[in-house]
């Protein structure tokens, strides 16, 4: 968590009248009982965008802090709004950066890789461009002389990786059978990259991969796995 990106963020919401209150919070201009984070988050992320007193950068920086406030999903969808709307896109250093220290933070980031997997990864439009900043530029550093922060955001980033196409993320999946440490993330990828309804993989290299990773013994559905792609398929088939 962002300490100051948290102090800044609850300041900005206190200047509006929204506070802590008990186990949710109150907006003090409204009337209404307890509210929860996703309703504020619904109510003032977009705001923080509006905020004529705050250039983009800073704007950006605010919403990551109230991100580590709130810990909901939906501030990272109107970080995307911003950067995918008429006033994008936002700072990439910015944003990626933003992504990057969350996803290496000692605390559950759930909100994140959700944000990459379904909104990021998913679009075919953004898949290559969040998956080099978040990974693929630096797998070869990671793997070689990488500190426990970056091996903890590798090994979330794969897990999640399954819909970004295999053309983009096969490099880094490469690199990553290297370290042994990061071997059941990468399984987690390559089970995703079958199982996910926009998952992407390519069956002979994708076994190649299986083969090399050292799992525990009686790791679940690494047989079944291995018998797909073996008879050459790239995806679950769907349901009759």
């Amino acid at each position: 968590m962002e300490m100051r990106a948290v102090e800044d963020a609850r300041r900005w919401l206190a200047e509006r009248g929204v506070v802590e209150a008990g186990d949710g919070w109150a907006d003090l201009e409204e009337s209404e009982g307890p509210l929860t984070a996703n309703e504020i988050a619904h109510s003032w992320v977009s705001e923080a965008f509006a905020d004529e007193g705050l250039d983009m950068a800073r704007q950006l920086r605010l919403a990551f802090g109230l991100l580590d406030l709130l810990d909901d999903y939906w501030v990272t969808c109107e970080i995307r709004f911003a950067d995918r709307g008429s006033k994008g896109p936002l700072s990439a250093d910015v944003l990626w950066d933003g992504y990057r220290r969350r996803l290496e933070a000692d605390r559950d980031a759930e909100a994140v890789t959700y944000s990459l997997w379904v909104d990021w990864f998913e679009d075919r439009d953004t898949a290559a461009t969040a998956f080099a900043a978040v990974l693929g530029n630096d797998i070869e550093h990671i793997v070689t002389e990488g500190s426990d922060a970056s091996l903890r955001r590798a090994a979330r980033v794969l897990a999640c990786s399954g819909p970004v196409p295999w053309p983009v993320k096969q490099k880094a999946y490469d690199t990553v059978v290297r370290l042994p440490a990061l071997h059941g993330s990468l399984f987690k990828g390559l089970l995703a990259s079958y199982h996910d309804l926009y998952g992407d993989l390519e069956p002979t290299a994708a076994l190649a991969l299986l083969a090399q990773l050292q799992l525990p013994a009686g790791t679940s559905h690494l047989m079944e796995l291995r018998s797909v792609l073996t008879a050459g398929h790239t995806s679950e088939p769907p349901p009759a």
